[in-house]
């Protein structure tokens, strides 16, 4: 049996029906191949935007059996870990930080598979290992990886790093209602003045998925979209052919837009991703600014889809301790950060650790705060 491992530049060349074939029923969306094709297709990520694609695939004669993402970069845009302190501590040492090695969805901090591989996981990570020393590439960083391969990276020597967010978790709730028993009565109130606060100004929403959205509701979208980021004087990561690619794709993505409206005219919009299990929240943007707007826009409609729908958890994005007050609970994520020279790597790896007892203390906080009654526990 021949096998191969390379690198290649462009994720088009890999056969589509290959692909799906080393995914399983239930993988996350965006890792999915019409949704890393739009990314690449669209120019969204490209070396110009310092994504340099430099993915790893394993070949078993001919035919592919294991896929990596990975990325060259020359900045630390989009990827929602911070590590610019990390580039400037090198940096200041006369050594270079930039280019790094990134598996990771661009732009996408959910848990995914990030090393698609039957059991041989450990060729693929001894390949990027082998190409950083031949390239004196100082740092290789894996964003959100799942759980099952936690330990191979450990094992391997990389170093583990603590973030959080927050997500909602679905009790087998029949109604809305039912859901707002878990919260003390104070919060419970609370969340029914904001719902009465957007009912009052005359908003509704339309639920769009796959089955029902049109072109019109993309370009309709990708103006609030792009306003959210012209807003805070930045350039969007994300371009409106991708969004064209995805509505292209969308039986497979299975995209859900929330769209508010006052009477015929769409205000705002949310745009989110499932499968069979999640509802993933991505992005949103509104016409005006209105008082709670935003929290039933990205959080209420979404916790209503998953009641409805039976999905067992709604992951709205990373951090926002306003959440909390509206039933999400707190989560502790990881990364993982192979170094390649010992005196960076101790450096990193003291870093880290001392953060991770920052970030347990305050998730600890965090979950002393949660506004749920005496009865429900939080895991």
């Amino acid at each position: 049996m021949l096998s191969e491992l390379k690198f290649i530049e462009n994720f088009s060349k890999i056969d589509e029906d290959e692909f799906n074939g080393i995914l399983k029923e239930n993988d996350s969306p965006f890792i999915k191949y019409p949704f890393l094709r739009a990314l690449e297709e669209s120019n969204s990520v490209c070396e110009i935007s310092g994504w340099k694609p430099s993915h790893l695939i394993q070949l078993e004669n001919s035919k592919l059996k294991g896929f990596m993402p990975l990325y060259l970069k020359d900045n630390s845009q989009g990827e929602f870990v911070f590590d610019h302190s990390w580039s400037y501590a090198l940096n200041r040492t006369g050594r270079k930080y930039y280019p790094k090695l990134l598996t990771a969805i661009p732009f996408t901090p959910c848990e995914s598979r990030k090393i698609i591989s039957n059991e041989k996981s450990n060729e693929l990570i001894d390949f990027t290992k082998d190409f950083m020393g031949k390239n004196d590439i100082e740092s290789w960083h894996i964003l959100y990886p799942d759980e099952k391969i936690t330990k191979t990276l450990n094992k391997n020597g990389f170093i583990e790093r603590s973030g959080y967010k927050f997500v909602w978790k679905n009790k087998s709730y029949q109604t809305f209602e039912d859901y707002l028993k878990v919260f003390r009565s104070r919060q419970r109130k609370n969340i029914k003045n904001e719902r009465k606060k957007i009912s009052e100004y005359g908003v509704s929403f339309k639920v769009k998925d796959a089955k029902s959205l049109s072109e019109k509701d993309w370009e309709t979208f990708y103006k609030f979209y792009k306003n959210t980021y012209e807003q805070r004087l930045q350039r969007p990561y994300l371009n409106k052919k991708f969004f064209d690619l995805v509505n292209i794709n969308k039986d497979s993505l299975e995209p859900v837009i929330f769209f508010a409206y006052i009477d015929k005219e769409i205000i705002a919009g949310s745009l989110c991703y499932r499968n069979n299990e999640c509802l993933y929240g991505r992005h949103w943007g509104a016409k005006y600014d209105i008082d709670s707007l935003h929290f039933e826009c990205c959080y209420y409609q979404g916790i209503e889809y998953c009641i409805k729908n039976n999905l067992k958890q709604f992951d709205p994005g990373v951090q926002g301790e306003h959440k909390i007050r509206r039933g999400f609970e707190p989560i502790e994520t990881n990364s993982y950060h192979f170094i390649l020279k010992e005196d960076f790597r101790n450096a990193i790896a003291d870093f880290c650790y001392r953060e991770k007892e920052e970030i347990k203390n305050y998730l600890d906080a965090c979950k002393r705060y949660t506004p749920f009654n005496k009865e429900y526990k939080i895991e």
